[in-house]
C-alpha cells in the first residue's frame, strides 16, 4: 500500500459480500504532520470523511461538532467506531494505524462497524 499523501480521494465501504460498494463518499487524506496535527479542527462540518495516517489515536479539543472515529488496522479493517462529543480524549488502540474521521452518526449510514474492510482511492491528478 506505501505511504499516504496529503490530498483528496474517495473512501469506498462494500457489503459483507464485498460486490457492491454500498458507500462511496469524498474523503481527505492528512498524512502529513501537519495535515493530521490540524486534522478536524476549526470546522463547522465535514463534507464525507478524512483519514489521519499513521494515526492510533484521537482528541477533539477545540472542535466543533461531535464525530465519529473509526479505527484502522494496517490492512484498513475497521477495530472499533465510536462517537465523540468535542473536548474527549479518545484512548490509542494498539492494533490501529490509521483513524477515520467523519461527522457524528454518518458512518452508521455507510455501513462502517467493527470488521468491516474499507478501501480508498486516491484522486487522479
Amino acid at each position: 500500500m506505501g505511504r499516504w499523501r496529503d490530498g483528496r480521494g474517495r473512501l469506498i465501504v462494500r457489503a459483507a459480500s464485498g460486490e457492491v460498494p454500498t458507500a462511496s463518499v469524498p474523503l481527505e487524506v492528512s498524512a502529513s504532520y501537519r495535515a493530521r496535527t490540524k486534522g478536524l479542527l476549526g470546522r463547522d462540518s465535514v463534507d464525507g470523511a478524512m483519514l489521519l495516517s499513521p494515526a492510533s489515536g484521537v482528541h477533539t479539543f477545540g472542535m466543533r461538532i461531535p464525530i465519529d472515529v473509526a479505527y484502522l488496522d494496517r490492512r484498513l479493517t475497521v477495530i472499533a467506531v465510536r462517537t465523540m462529543s468535542p473536548g474527549r480524549l479518545g484512548l490509542p488502540r494498539l492494533r490501529a494505524r490509521h483513524v477515520l474521521e467523519a461527522e457524528a452518526g454518518a458512518m452508521a449510514g455507510w455501513g462502517v462497524r467493527a470488521g468491516v474492510r474499507v478501501e480508498v482511492e486516491a484522486a487522479s491528478p
